[in-house]
């Protein structure tokens, strides 16, 4: 029996670009089938990019994107069997669907059975889910297809509709959000599809930046054994190819009531060599795979919505000298520009080290004092407070003459302005409205302050010479808004409020339960009452890079005018 070859496309298309991801796809199914592959697949709603919102509400838009897939396919070799993810109207619904491209037009649609919604998708809220399960039969050979949360086993999932079906291959074509972990978790569910199909898996993700979303690509080839016998790269575009021998034997009959069943002329013979041998990239290691996430979307982020450079204020801290660095890895130098704006509480040592960062990041950084514009504030606003005591209003207003400050150089230039705040800050208040949180993208606001730690280090390990300073690695977080000032002032030690935090904020965990596990109980009441008073801030945001679980306003979306107080609950 003669062996197919099949060619998992993992593409970076961008959200709403049709045209240009229709010619994206045609280029690769191109280079794939000139290389003798067989079969394409591209991920899910790879025409439209994902996810594409209320773009699908949208019946232009809808209609565009049928007009562009009628192009593709005429566009596609004529011999090669295509499967392209797009968003379809019909029967007066909308569906997240795969369409069967050959010959110039397209031979059969899949639409998706499983919609999710939870965490980052409200899938059910904008498409109607599909009805039966699809299989492609080419003489006597069986693939049927996925899209993404359909192969979930779980009782009643339509992947059980596939069990004893015969396949010889299940393609899921996926738009899977990276989180941290989230690798593993992914090919735990794979496994358990394909031991329960007894059928090998291909997987072909998408692979990119979308607002505060990225894919990791990673695409996967599974035995039915649950053996991995191919993964394309992490974080990259990556085409990964797989040779199927179908096995023999009669096939078992399919109830066309439950199953769509497509026949295919089956593939045209394969070019003769040049097939590439099955690989396994390699895995990153977690902190690794934390930091090629922000790089690639913040890369994403400006390409995509046209941004030329962007701007980050260095203060000295391990905050801005992380974002300065993935800036750099992701743009380039010549795109990325410091600023350092120093008070009567910056301290020599934390001047010093931002420009070092410059230097050995070979940025461009200039140095704009903010003294006389703080006095000036402060002497023309004692009249409204006279007899007041100096409190944070004196500090924030630091904060927020710097926010007017990059936001000017952002004005004149066209740069974007990069906030520095990470996770722990954001969750806390820790941070200043219109101040430090004023900018077009937060970078790592989904970032613990231990993370950035680690990232800092780590990334001081890759490439020879350290680029971040060790002192400014070593020294306490300070904001410098006042004489000695701490962040431990303010907030527990790190190693203390982090792991609070993420009970609290990524599993759901009660004051109690927190206590219970170790935690001394008056911190874990103010920690969380800090969470829980300001949210206000957080809606306020940049959009910002999830790594975690679940992140602030992507997946955890509380009410600002809320009582429910969770410190106080018994």
């Amino acid at each position: 029996m003669s062996t197919w070859r099949i060619a998992l496309a993992q593409i970076n298309p961008t959200v709403g670009a049709l045209a240009e991801n229709a010619e994206l796809m045609l280029r690769a199914a191109r280079a794939a089938a000139a290389r003798g592959a067989q079969l394409v697949a591209f991920p899910e709603l790879a025409l439209s990019g994902y996810p594409p919102e209320d773009l699908v509400l949208k019946p232009h838009f809808l209609s565009d994107a049928a007009a562009e897939l009628e192009r593709l396919a005429a566009a596609l070799p004529p011999e090669l069997l295509v499967l392209v993810g797009f968003p379809e109207a019909a029967d007066g619904n909308i569906y997240n669907s795969a369409a069967v491209l050959q010959g110039g037009a397209r031979l059969a649609t899949y639409r998706k059975m499983l919609l999710p919604n939870y965490g980052v998708f409200d899938e059910q809220r904008l498409f109607t889910p599909g009805a039966k399960p699809l299989v492609l039969e080419a003489a006597g050979v069986r693939i049927g297809l996925h899209i993404c949360e359909d192969s979930w086993v779980v009782d009643g999932a339509p992947c059980r509709r596939l069990c004893g079906a015969g396949l010889d291959l299940l393609i899921n074509i996926s738009a899977s959000p990276y989180h941290h972990r989230k690798l593993a978790l992914r090919e735990d569910v794979l496994r358990q599809l394909g031991q329960s199909l007894r059928a090998p898996v291909a997987y072909c993700n998408l692979v990119g930046g979308q607002d505060e979303l990225v894919f990791d690509g990673a695409s996967l080839v599974l035995g039915a054994d649950g053996r991995e016998l191919a993964r394309a790269r992490q974080f990259e575009d990556d085409v990964l190819y797989l040779a199927l021998t179908p096995g023999t034997g009669a096939k078992p009959a399919l109830d066309p009531a439950q199953v769509d069943v497509v026949p295919w002329s089956g593939p045209t013979a394969a070019a003769a060599g040049g097939w590439p041998a099955p690989r396994l990239a390699p895995v990153l290691d977690e902190v690794a795979e934390v930091y090629a996430a922000l790089r690639l979307g913040l890369r994403d982020y400006v390409e995509k919505n046209r941004f030329r450079e962007v701007v980050v204020a260095l203060s000295g801290g391990i905050d801005s000298a992380l974002v300065a660095a993935l800036a750099v890895d992701a743009l380039g130098p010549a795109r990325v520009h410091g600023v350092t704006m120093p008070s009567r509480f910056s301290s020599q040592d934390t001047l010093g080290d931002a420009r070092l960062l410059a230097q050995n990041l070979g940025i461009e950084c200039r140095t704009l004092a903010i003294e006389k514009l703080h006095q000036t504030y402060l002497e023309e606003l004692a009249p409204c407070w006279a007899g007041r005591a100096p409190d944070t209003t004196e500090e924030n207003l630091q904060a927020r003459i710097r926010g007017n400050v990059v936001m000017a150089l952002s004005n004149k230039f066209g740069w974007l302005v990069l906030t520095t705040g990470n996770k722990s800050e954001l969750a806390t208040g820790y941070c200043t409205l219109y101040g430090d949180m004023a900018g077009g993208f937060a970078v790592i606001k989904d970032v613990p302050k231990l993370l950035v730690f680690e990232l800092a280090r780590w990334r001081n390990r890759q490439g020879g010479a350290a680029v971040i300073p060790p002192s400014t690695i070593e020294r306490p977080p300070t904001a410098e808004l006042r004489a000695n000032q701490k962040d431990s002032d303010s907030l527990p030690p790190y190693a203390v409020l982090d792991p609070i935090l993420e009970r609290y904020v990524e599993r759901d965990w009660p004051a109690d339960r927190i206590i219970a596990d170790g935690g001394d109980a008056a911190t874990v009441r103010r920690v969380i009452k800090l969470v829980d008073q300001n949210e206000y801030k957080r809606r306020q945001g940049a959009p910002g890079i999830k790594i975690t679980p679940k992140a602030f306003s992507r997946d955890r979306r509380m009410p600002i005018t809320n009582r429910y107080h969770e410190h106080t609950r018994a």
